[in-house]
């Protein structure tokens, strides 16, 4: 059975403890650690699109999100709509991932380079990962995770 959640964010950084409040009546559906993968891709991804798909833009610039969770099939299905130009999802990846390699004997956390580790984390955790450009003009990007039977 699938069910549908949807909620609407300005595009506003200080929106993220709200994001993160709705974002618990997912944890007594899905197994804990399947449900911390996803709220960690969940901040990751809307951080991004505040600060680099919508840089510019006014506040008021809607960020559009839809949780599908399908309790028989054990998959979650993650949307997130943005207003930015549109970019090369897999491109990006790779990028950050040699970006990464080149780096990788950091000295401190903070010599970990930032551009792309979040669409690294993402990719990390999700079963299937898509960039979709919209017909009215928006960007979807959509992850799906599935997940084991809760006992």
């Amino acid at each position: 059975m699938l069910e549908h959640y949807y909620i609407q964010f300005n595009s506003d950084i200080y929106a993220l403890a709200n994001l993160q409040e709705w974002f618990q009546q997912f944890q007594n559906l899905l197994p804990k650690q399947t449900w911390m993968q996803c709220n960690l891709v969940l901040v990751e991804v809307f951080t991004n699109v505040v600060s680099y798909a919508h840089e510019g833009m006014p506040e008021e610039t809607p960020i559009d999100i839809e949780i599908a969770i399908d309790k028989t099939g054990y998959f979650l299905e993650m949307k997130i709509w943005d207003f930015g130009e549109p970019f090369n999802l897999q491109a990006e990846i790779e990028r950050a991932t040699m970006e990464s390699q080149k780096n990788k004997n950091f000295e401190s956390i903070d010599d970990i380079p930032t551009g792309g580790r979040g669409l690294m984390i993402a990719n990390t955790i999700a079963d299937e990962l898509r960039y979709d450009v919209m017909p009215d003009g928006r960007n979807c990007f959509v992850m799906t995770k599935n997940f084991a039977k809760l006992v």
